[in-house]
């Protein structure tokens, strides 16, 4: 069972709806729950949060093998504050009104309550320098965590697609189209999920 936390780039909001993740569901035979709602934002500073969905829509009793989480283009858009990470692994000490706090808290929150690997993704190049500043962040948190990252925000082979390609795979710099979903990011979360191995103390990313 995947368990998908999002915005309206996991919610497929350029694609009605379908995005990465009923593809990989239909490819390879795969339950999911996806928790994605367009506008929202990793911190934590209102109903609608990542955060606060997730506690209110995930059930805490199901059964998560993988938990998928997207890096939020919203709280870049929105200038959130990028904050620092913390020393503590602690559920309560994380500042989850800037977004390395927020984040750390969700990982912690998926550690304590399903037990399971958390995986970020990131979305591809667009020209965001605070989304740039949560990517380097990202890997930060990586080390710390030790958590998988689908990066394809630095994925070279995404970043020299042709633009006759990459007219037809986004919708905008941000939200992929059915084409780019099915054909451009689908098969590269499939060859992660594929490859990953979640032994204690081992980075992933693609």
């Amino acid at each position: 069972m995947f368990f998908y936390l999002g915005s309206s780039v996991t919610y497929g909001s350029a694609a009605e709806g379908k995005s990465f993740v009923e593809y990989i569901s239909e490819r390879n035979n795969s339950k999911y729950v996806k928790e994605a709602v367009s506008g929202t934002t990793l911190v934590d500073d209102g109903p609608d949060s990542y955060i606060q969905r997730m506690i209110r829509n995930m059930d805490a009793d199901m059964k998560c093998d993988y938990f998928i989480c997207q890096l939020s283009t919203n709280d870049a858009a929105q200038n959130k504050p990028l904050g620092s990470i913390s020393s503590s692994r602690n559920l309560n000490d994380f500042d989850t009104a800037t977004i390395i706090g927020a984040i750390e808290y969700i990982i912690a929150y998926v550690k304590n309550t399903w037990n399971c690997p958390v995986t970020f993704y990131t979305n591809t190049y667009f020209n965001n320098p605070n989304y740039e500043s949560m990517v380097h962040a990202l890997y930060q948190i990586q080390k710390k965590w030790h958590i998988g990252m689908i990066d394809l925000w630095n994925n070279q082979a995404m970043r020299n697609v042709s633009a006759e390609d990459y007219a037809k795979y986004m919708n905008d710099d941000i939200h992929p189209t059915a084409a780019g979903y099915e054909e451009w990011w689908t098969p590269v979360f499939e060859e992660y999920l594929q490859k990953i191995s979640f032994e204690p103390n081992t980075l992933q990313q693609v």
